[in-house]
């Protein structure tokens, strides 16, 4: 975080100061406020006009001020008053929120300031580019709206209290700070809350620019035909907006102008070059084998359509502006915004009536598909002949219109980078396999005793179609692929995976219970028979995931407890929910023996946001109440492995030096749970 002096923990803006106190306050803390609207802007001005309207902002705030009769001082052997620079504060925030918000014509002048950009010609501006951690909250930023970036910049630079930014954003004209503050706190936990740390890099630097020349060759012609260009504006400027045939302007739609040229922040040479489908990357075809790293960057490009430059134009395309006839879906905290350097290209092809385009930028996969044959948006015009007509039974994927679907892909291992959906009908999905997926089947999570069934593979890796998991109604089979990797990486590494609705199926795992005397055990593949039988009486609760953005499900038994009264023995399952962002949510279930291997457990506690259930968090406590085989109500309760003491105090008072508790207690009545551990500290029950 960068080092500088907070002036003041005021956030209102306070009285004008003088002229000579703003300046003063504006020079040594220039750096600030020039971060501070650059943030805030909206990211689709482009990083270079950005950077410029940035410094403008913070120039043009200045005017404002009243001349006072103090004398300003040398800045660099002064500190200026808290209340100038938080009134420069308060003045720049809100010029740079009205660049997000529609202003009335007759109020601009009085809410905006002066933001004539500092004149740059022949160069274009931005700052360095940083990695990928940086590029991942850059897009996490372009998802959320200007009060939102607003107040995280005040939050983690300026160290404002949550009071103090709400106070502030308010003063600004926002409607509801205190969702703004939300949002800007969830942004915060970003990349294990080093959110802070990356903004203060030079990649969200504006005041540490790399410059590029613009278009080289267009300057030149530009030059050589100043001259007749001016004598043709003068004499033609009722002609300055040409007309088609119809006497309608020309339409600029998807990110694209009706010439073809792209426009916005897609008019940087940057993202030009990123979306030139000539400069695609594309791994070889045996890259898998001979790296450590096995994730997405090692799939080659496969299917019938890898050489079709008019597809992969029209996809690029689309991702670098969607028009309002493309229907575009995201997984939660997945950024939209175009790529920042040419993707890898890991399929194109045609399937189920669509061609399907799979991209891979290092953080996000992005799928893009459209019909085969038929009439496209305009923001979406073919080029060239257009395919001859496939007929196929059932529907086109997407109802015959162009898609682009989102879904984060960072930090893929050899089971998350395993598959992903390439094509979904009602008679299920169809993925494309990892290169280094050496056999596949398909098996139902509840019938635990049936084998596993072959599942066929084309050529190309792509699967027949796996029936897809009921979303509703009764559960009566939750269908999953059973996955063995090639022995060229790993010596038959089997494992499942899930269809939650995401383009990458969730992995799910198991982690049975503590054995007496044995180290903690780790989770392990869902393959073996008793993470079979724990999984059959699990699968359905899966549902409510659906759509979240999972990345692996895990299913730890952190407890077995026997029952009074012979009861038999039931155990405490704990399933965790791990999501691509981070945040991970979790569902508690005692399971009491049954006579069927499929009953589900009863829920008696579910927590979101939490790390309880994982590898940062491997302590817990739950607890319900169970009715005996003869009628009596008891208290249950139980812990992990290192639970050495058990507490209940409320309508039912009681302890136990172990694991697990049970007591003799009223059916209604309010109980609360604690814990002790073996290491000293403290333990409530989740939920």
């Amino acid at each position: 975080m960068p080092s500088h002096r907070q002036p003041t923990d005021n956030a209102t803006t306070g009285p004008r100061p003088g002229v000579d106190d703003a300046e003063a306050a504006l020079v040594e803390h220039y750096p600030r406020l020039v971060r501070l609207a650059y943030l805030t802007l909206p990211p689709t001005l482009g990083r270079h006009r950005r950077v410029l309207t940035a410094h403008a902002t913070v120039q043009h705030v200045l005017p404002g001020a009243r001349k006072g009769d103090q004398k300003a001082r040398v800045p660099g052997q002064r500190t200026p008053s808290g209340s100038a620079f938080a009134w420069l504060r308060g003045q720049v925030l809100r010029a740079a929120l009205t660049h997000e918000q529609p202003t009335p014509w007759w109020r601009v002048r009085a809410v905006r300031p002066r933001t004539g950009l500092p004149l740059v010609v022949g160069l274009r501006l931005f700052p360095r580019a940083g990695g990928t951690d940086e590029l991942a909250l850059d897009q996490a930023l372009s998802t959320v709206n200007a009060p939102a970036r607003a107040a995280l910049a005040l939050r983690v630079l300026e160290r404002l209290s949550e009071q103090a930014v709400r106070a502030l954003l308010e003063d600004a004209g926002v409607a509801d700070p205190a969702a703004a503050v939300r949002t800007a706190e969830r942004l915060a936990a970003h990349r294990d809350g080093r959110a802070g740390k990356l903004l203060a890099t030079a990649e969200f630097d504006p005041c540490t620019v790399q410059t590029r020349p613009t278009d080289l060759l267009r300057r030149r012609q530009r030059s050589r035909i100043a001259g007749a260009t001016v004598a043709i504006a003068l004499a033609a400027t009722v002609l300055a907006v040409s007309l088609p045939e119809d006497g309608s302007p020309k339409r600029s739609v998807a990110g694209v102008r009706a010439e073809g040229s792209l426009y916005g922040p897609a008019g940087t040479a940057a993202l030009a070059r990123a979306l030139d489908p000539a400069l695609l990357e594309r791994a070889p075809e045996d890259a898998w084998a001979d790296t450590s790293r096995i994730d997405f960057s090692v799939w080659p490009a496969r299917g019938g359509r890898t050489d079709d430059t008019a597809l992969l134009k029209r996809a690029l395309r689309v991702w670098g502006g969607p028009g309002p006839a493309v229907r575009v879906s995201a997984t939660p905290g997945t950024g939209t915004a175009p790529p920042t350097q040419p993707p890898r290209l890991l399929y194109a092809g045609d399937l189920d009536g669509a061609a399907v385009v799979l991209l891979h930028d290092g953080q996000r996969i992005v799928r893009y598909a459209e019909p085969e044959s038929g009439p496209l948006p305009d923001s979406v015009k073919r080029e060239g002949p257009t395919p001859e007509t496939v007929k196929r039974e059932g529907p086109t994927p997407g109802g015959g219109t162009p898609s682009l679907d989102f879904a984060r892909a960072d930090q893929a291992d050899l089971t998350t980078a395993a598959a992903l959906a390439v094509s979904r009908t009602p008679d299920g999905a169809r993925y494309l396999l990892a290169p280094w997926i050496a056999g596949s089947a398909t098996r139902d999570l509840l019938a635990p005793d049936a084998p596993a069934r072959g599942l066929d593979v084309s050529a190309e890796g792509v699967t027949d179609a796996v029936p897809a998991p009921a979303s509703g109604g009764d559960c009566v089979a939750w269908p999953v692929m059973a996955l063995r990797s090639s022995e060229r990486i790993v010596a038959r590494h089997s494992f499942l995976v899930t269809d939650l609705g995401d383009p990458a199926p969730a992995h799910l795992t198991y982690t049975p219970p503590p054995g007496d005397g044995a180290p903690a055990r780790g989770p392990r593949e869902a393959t073996a028979e008793p993470a079979l039988l724990s999984w059959a009486r699990t699968a359905c609760a899966l549902r409510t995931l659906r759509g979240s953005g999972v990345r692996a499900v895990n299913n730890w038994v952190f407890a077995e407890q026997p029952l009074p009264e012979s009861g038999g023995r039931a155990a405490w399952v704990c399933t965790r929910a791990d999501t691509w962002r981070g945040p991970g949510r979790i569902l508690v279930q005692f399971q009491r023996p049954a006579s069927v291997p499929t009953a589900p457990g009863t829920v008696v506690a579910e927590a979101g946001n939490t790390a309880s259930c994982g590898r940062f968090g491997q302590h817990i406590l739950a607890g319900t109440r169970w009715k005996s085989p003869s009628g009596k109500w008891f208290l249950l309760a139980a812990g992990s492995r290192d639970v050495t003491r058990i507490e209940a105090v409320g309508s039912v008072r009681a302890n136990a030096s172990a694991t697990t508790l049970a007591v003799r207690a009223p059916r209604e009545g309010s109980v609360r749970l604690s814990a002790r551990l073996s290491g000293g500290g403290g333990l409530r029950a989740v939920g």
